[in-house]
């Protein structure tokens, strides 16, 4: 333990708003009282993949520990976003779900895999009832790309006691098994269903031709989902008239984004930017990470931002295709210590659309958009922008490219 944790006892010397050590132990209190059996009767809104070991692979349904109408709410990303969910509220929602776990290889076919894609493809939460082989572990396990998990234990027994409502279009999907991965989630996305439901069909490997559907682990489903439909929603943007200048500012749990549009063919750019006492970065000074790509797009991982750029990148897409324009776009996220736990990469996701729903102030040139940038980052985080403009790719190119219409 931190010698200051043991001085502080979540009086919150580390300047957060809350201990994020204390949410934690409150979670598992909370749960003590009625998470205390091996065998209970719940409602299960999603699955869970594993990453370790593939193919080998820990699936586990994530279920309350008691029937629930609102069990839901348990996995909503956006409608957590849209009421303004914090992140005690979150915490109290994912650490109540028992994640009921076995081993299976990525292309198995058993009962157990049987039951969890049917909770997957469903639009409300399954009612099951769950022997476990011991008293779930009391903890709390996040990460920067996973929701929260709660306890968990080995599953002995499963049985589903509800009908599945699966919805029509995912029942058409996953019976036609002459339609790839990509074609089902982009015919799925166009007909409303939301990233959080399409990654869970992925990954529990109802979509694709029948000879490649396989079990995808659920932080590369959540990846894969936000790439393959920013790329097809690239298909259209590029053929765009270009956007003005345009800035939009905006946050959602301690995650600001500022993020700057620029005439010109698409191009992105991202930085993620760990002010002190934030999740990554417990150090008093602050530190950064970007990716890039052109017009064609990556060739490769975003390896410096991870999944956090995907994330970014899906509603920024969303956006320039509603307002029918392509652009150079330049996306710069803060990281504050009000986002004291990791929470996922839906985070992202939602915190740039709430930033991108905020009217934009348009500007005249570039010039005056980046004083803009510089006035506003140095007023609400103290920070010198210059220094992270100065390593852009985007305005590098954007200062030094030569244009056709500089030759008329």
């Amino acid at each position: 333990m931190n010698i200051q944790c043991l001085k502080c006892k979540g009086r919150g010397f580390c300047g957060r708003k809350f201990c994020p050590i204390l949410a934690k132990s409150e979670a598992v209190f909370k749960l003590k009282k009625t998470v205390s059996k091996q065998g209970f009767m719940g409602s299960s809104p999603s699955p869970f993949i594993g990453h370790y070991g593939y193919p080998y692979l820990n699936v586990g349904i994530l279920s309350t520990p008691e029937i629930k109408k609102n069990a839901w709410e348990y996995d909503a990303p956006k409608h957590w976003a849209s009421q303004n969910y914090q992140i005690r509220q979150i915490i109290d929602f994912r650490s109540s779900l028992i994640n009921s776990r076995f081993k299976a290889h990525a292309q198995d076919k058993n009962k157990f895999l049987d039951i969890s894609r049917e909770i997957g493809m469903s639009k409300k939460p399954v009612e099951l009832e769950v022997n476990l082989k011991q008293k779930p572990q009391f903890r709390l396990k996040t990460d920067s790309v996973n929701q929260p998990m709660g306890p968990n234990a080995n599953l002995e027994k499963a049985k589903i006691t509800s009908n599945p409502k699966i919805p029509k279009k995912v029942d058409k999907v996953y019976s036609d098994s002459d339609l790839k991965a990509n074609d089902a989630l982009i015919y799925l996305y166009e007909n409303k269903f939301d990233e959080n439901d399409l990654n869970k069909l992925l990954s529990i490997g109802t979509l694709g031709l029948k000879k490649s559907r396989k079990l995808v682990p659920t932080r590369w489903s959540i990846t894969a989902t936000d790439d393959m439909l920013a790329k097809y929603l690239l298909e259209e943007i590029r053929w765009f008239p270009e956007i003005d200048y345009q800035a939009y500012f905006g946050s959602y749990l301690g995650n600001y984004y500022l993020i700057l549009c620029f005439p010109g063919p698409w191009t992105y750019e991202l930085f993620e930017t760990y002010l002190p006492k934030s999740s990554w970065n417990r150090s008093d000074e602050i530190s950064y990470m970007t990716d890039y790509e052109n017009f064609e797009g990556r060739k490769s991982y975003a390896q410096n931002c991870g999944g956090g750029y995907y994330a970014a990148k899906l509603p920024i897409t969303e956006k320039l295709r509603k307002i029918n324009r392509q652009g150079t776009v330049l996306a710069l996220r803060f990281i504050t210590g009000d986002y004291a736990v990791p929470l996922g990469v839906w985070v992202v996701r939602e915190a740039t659309r709430k930033s991108l729903n905020q009217k934009p102030i348009e500007f005249s040139d570039r010039e005056l958009m980046l004083k803009y940038a510089k006035a506003l980052i140095k007023k609400k985080f103290n920070y010198d922008l210059n220094k992270l403009l100065k390593k852009s790719i985007i305005l590098n190119n954007i200062k030094n490219q030569t244009k056709l219409s500089s030759f008329f």
